[in-house]
């Protein structure tokens, strides 16, 4: 098992700043297997030794993956001066950790979206070699036909660039009308000016679903769970 030094071990954790944190040890408020510590650079066995602060547990991660159901209004960023971001829904912990929204989704969209710290996790999941498919549902203002279907299996022009094909399909055809697309790149407003292409405007637009992992149905906007080990594994494939 790895080891940490002290002050790397729980600033990875996101407990505090690195000079706060040695003034946590100094105090006495840091315990390794119920012994107290004081110096900052002793080492830690993760996954074996114990860690308080507090008398809090702090449990080791090497990285954290969250699933969050991403509300209207908020902006898929780390920090903004004048608007809230996905960040914001997180506790100062995960922040600190450099936790990061993998990929974006709209200002106005809303659903799936995860959030994580893994980098090359993150670098996978976003790189079009690896044709990770995502899944939105979209509210129209019209039915823009049948044969809408065939222009995205085809490939749509979306302004001087042909979508890759994509897969459509109508959930209602009638008022209100319902679509879900399955694509496997994520350009800019992508879905949006797909649909614009095919003589329909999105009105509410939701992502379902990335690779085989689908938004946790129980989850209201701007909630958010831990992914399990399952989905990790299914987006790392």
């Amino acid at each position: 098992m790895p080891k940490l030094r002290l002050d790397k071990f729980l600033r990875d954790q996101g407990i505090t700043s690195r000079s706060e944190i040695r003034e946590l040890v100094r105090k006495g408020m840091v315990q390794i297997n119920d012994n107290v510590v004081r110096d900052p650079a002793t080492h830690v066995i993760t996954g074996s030794d114990i860690v308080k602060v507090n008398g809090e547990e702090i449990c080791y991660k090497e990285y954290v993956y969250y699933m969050l159901n991403k509300p209207k209004g908020i902006i898929t960023a780390t920090e903004d001066r004048d608007a809230k971001t996905v960040l914001d829904l997180f506790p100062d912990s995960i922040r600190r950790r450099g936790a990061f929204p993998v990929g974006r989704l709209d200002k106005d969209t809303e659903g799936l979206l995860i959030v994580t710290d893994n980098g090359a996790f993150a670098h996978d999941l976003l790189s079009p070699k690896k044709h990770v498919k995502k899944l939105y549902e979209a509210l129209l203002d019209i039915y823009p036909g049948e044969w809408s279907i065939k222009a995205f299996e085809e490939g749509v022009d979306i302004g001087g660039y042909i979508a890759l094909p994509a897969r459509l399909n109508f959930i209602s055809r009638s008022c209100p009308v319902i679509a879900q697309v399955e694509i496997y790149e994520g350009k800019f407003h992508q879905v949006k000016r797909m649909f614009k292409a095919v003589g329909a405007t999105v009105i509410e637009l939701k992502r379902l679903r990335m690779g085989e992992v689908w938004l946790d149905k129980s989850l209201r906007p701007g909630e958010y769970r831990e992914m399990t080990d399952e989905e990790i594994a299914m987006l790392a494939r």
